[in-house]
């Protein structure tokens, strides 16, 4: 869940030679370099920990006059090569060299450093049929690009400007869907419906192409219409060279579509419309899952105007919307507002009291609307750029909520979220107010400098300790003491890529990634010494870890599609820096789980509450009976926001709720109930808000399943 905090960023842009066209044309972010294309010139910045420009290139006047303002940009995939289609339909290919040059570490840079250049390596005019044509976005694969023309047609070319020519696309046909090659490839022009080696098609009408929407890991062609149709196609393994497998699939959407995002690992296409709404379909089936707006703000479209960009978190977990008129919001995928720059000013429900907005109330951010939005890539920075602005980029801060693993049947006093370079911890005061207190990372060992930005952060079960985890290695912070801990040698720190937290008592438990060879495992580090020789435990795993847990002295790994293992810990010893205790982890039980639903995206333990014959005694930390025991069911949280209780002795899997974003496992065994009735109780967030909710399950015990046998 993410949470926007601070004030918003502002990057200063340098003014082009007096563009017509008032509005940033591109924005992209690739392996931490942000790319911003005008209509005039472009710039690189860095958009690591320290936001530079890192190079700059400016098109002169005559350049300008002569073939055009910058009209469409793309950024190969690789961030070497810069593609940018003019106005008057020149390609220009632009390269990216880095330079020798390092930013100094404190204090200022010294003047008229540039760490890259851009240089042009070649303009070519594209030779469309047409002169009078108007062109889509431009995406692209490794080796080719492909854009959208206002006569229906899409046209190809390479990066090295070999022009392939246009083809047609019926989006009417989803079973016989194929593209027909020109019959004139030198001109390049357009074949129509009817003439030879054109594609026959009774609809006549074919409206022109205004967006493209690529996703290469599900070979996933969107076609946006400037009617608001969208077609659905499928490409080629090998990419879009292979123009003549690009087959339309299906038609979507509600017919009033603007603006399309596709979010690969969630399998949904967010679809922006003229009605200033935002609609999520599933892919897979083409079903609408849900529509979000501002309307229970009390906004119509006639002040936010229709939606202009839409742009998904790098995890699939959010998204942000801005709108033609007026501002921006970030929605999580279950429904929840997360953030937004539009003043509330009334609510739909008639007991809600609806607030007049006050003309002469401080300036809204992006209060003349949004006209491209791109998230940095790992979700802690949203850049925005205002409709008909040159001047600038605004780049809002988000944090991510660090929740406490296993059961959290306790309430703490303070809750923690982390930023790229910093931990914001949540902390009631007595007078009942929140207060946000801003724990900046360690720069006296230069952790965060050399690690940024921060990827894990996991509480312990007290609440007291946190355990950080960047790039590499790992940090411990004592909130008592208000100290940390760090890795003595830098050397074992580096080897460390950590891929998941987990606290087990006063033992931090980290997932560490191994590069050599492309493999996963445990690491098992008392709390008091972060060194290779404390080092209690080393478990390899089978692959790459979904999700993981722990509860007690039991610590659950799945891996994909499916499959849950669920470890116990021992450990003989005092765990005390005068001694070095032996720890065991054994593995209790294995389930392979088949299912067609969404991966998970959270399990929690729900421990057992009837004791089990075979419940260890042994303890990591002190804990109660109850924690002793193995638990035998979790509760599933997936990806699409369906919540599940998962039987861990056979497998089964009970259907729960739906759309939530967070819950907490609250469970307890009824007093009024016998030991074979318990009640499953949870709290979730969700569109819907905070629920409480409880199930009843039926549960078997040992000494029931002895009288059934005897009885059999």
């Amino acid at each position: 869940m993410y949470m926007a905090y601070g004030w918003p960023q502002v990057i200063p842009l340098d003014q082009g030679s007096c563009p017509s066209t008032q509005r940033i044309i591109y924005l992209r972010i690739i392996n931490r370099l942000l790319l911003v294309v005008s209509p005039s010139h472009l710039e690189l910045w860095s958009s690591s920990q320290r936001k530079v420009r890192l190079a700059k290139y400016k098109r002169d006047a005559m350049s300008v006059e002569k073939e055009g303002e910058n009209l469409q940009a793309v950024w190969s995939p690789d961030s070497k090569l810069i593609a940018i289609l003019t106005s008057s339909f020149f390609l220009h290919i632009f390269k990216v060299h880095f330079t020798e040059k390092r930013l100094h570490v404190g204090g200022k840079q010294p003047p008229g450093l540039f760490l890259a250049n851009i240089s042009l390596l070649l303009s070519e005019q594209v030779p469309f049929a047409e002169k009078d044509l108007t062109v889509s976005n431009i995406v692209t694969d490794s080796k080719c690009m492909l854009l959208g023309l206002s006569n229906g047609s899409l046209y190809s070319m390479s990066w090295k400007a070999e022009f392939y020519g246009a083809f047609d696309l019926d989006p009417y046909q989803g079973d016989a869907g194929k593209i027909s090659h020109s019959s004139n490839p030198t001109g390049n022009g357009i074949t129509l419906a009817g003439e030879p080696g054109g594609l026959v098609s009774n609809h006549a009408r074919k409206s022109a192409i205004t967006t493209l929407e690529l996703c290469l890991p599900m070979r996933l062609l969107i076609v946006l219409y400037s009617d608001g149709q969208l077609c659905q196609c499928s490409v080629s393994k090998k990419g879009l060279k292979q123009v003549d497998f690009i087959k339309s699939e299906k038609t979507l959407g509600s017919g009033d579509a603007v603006c399309i995002s596709v979010a690969s690992d969630q399998q949904i296409l967010a679809v922006g419309n003229r009605r200033g709404a935002i609609e999520l379909y599933d892919l897979t089936n083409s079903s609408l899952i849900r529509t979000v707006s501002l309307y229970d703000w009390g906004y119509s479209v006639d002040q936010t105007g229709p939606v202009s960009c839409i742009a998904w978190t790098p995890d699939n977990s959010a998204f942000a919307v801005g709108w033609k008129l007026r501002g921006l919001a970030v929605w999580s995928v279950s429904g929840c507002r997360l953030m937004s720059t539009v003043r509330q000013i009334g609510l739909s429900s008639v007991s809600s009291p609806v607030v007049k907005s006050n003309p002469e109330c401080k300036y809204e951010p992006l209060m003349g609307g949004t006209s491209k939005l791109q998230w940095d890539e790992y979700g802690y920075r949203l850049y925005a750029t205002e409709e008909g602005s040159l001047e600038r980029i605004i780049a809002f801060s988000f944090g991510k909520c660090c929740l406490s693993r296993g059961v959290s049947g306790m309430t703490y006093v303070r809750q923690v979220i982390y930023g790229d370079d910093r931990l914001l911890v949540v902390q009631s005061e007595d007078t009942d107010e929140l207060k946000i207190l801003h724990l900046n990372l360690p720069v006296t060992v230069s952790y965060i400098s050399q690690n940024w930005p921060v990827q894990h952060v996991a509480a312990s079960k007290d609440g007291m300790y946190l355990a950080v985890a960047g790039l590499h290695g790992l940090i411990l912070y004592d909130i008592r003491l208000k100290k940390w801990r760090v890795f003595g040698d830098i050397s074992q720190e580096q080897k460390i890529q950590c891929k998941g937290l987990l606290w087990l008592g006063k033992i931090v438990v980290v997932c560490n990634y191994i590069d050599s060879s492309d493999t996963y495992e445990l690491l098992f580090y008392p709390r008091y010494h972060l060194d290779q020789s404390s080092l209690l435990c080393r478990k390899p795993l089978l692959a790459k870890p979904m999700v993981m847990d722990v509860y007690g002295d039991y610590i659950l790994v799945t891996y994909r599609p499916f499959d849950v293992h669920i470890f116990h810990v021992r450990i003989f010893g005092e765990l005390t820096p005068s001694n070095t205790p032996d720890l065991e982890l054994s593995t209790v039980r294995e389930l392979s789980i088949m299912t067609a639903k969404s991966h998970p995206a959270a399990m929690r333990f729900i421990p057992d509450q009837i004791p089990r014959e075979s419940a260890l005694n042994n303890h990591v930390s002190s804990t109660s009976d109850v924690e002793a025991r193995e638990p035998a069911r979790c509760l599933i949280l997936r990806a699409n926001g369906e919540l599940s209780l998962l039987d861990l002795d056979d497998g089964r899997e009970r259907e729960l709720t739906d759309s939530v974003e967070l819950f907490w496992v609250t469970c307890g065994q009824s007093e009024e109930k016998t030991n074979l009735i318990e009640e499953v109780s949870w709290l979730d967030y969700g569109h819907r808000g905070m629920q409480v909710n409880q199930a009843s399950v039926f549960a078997v015990s040992s000494s029931f399943v002895d009288l059934v046998l005897d009885f059999a």
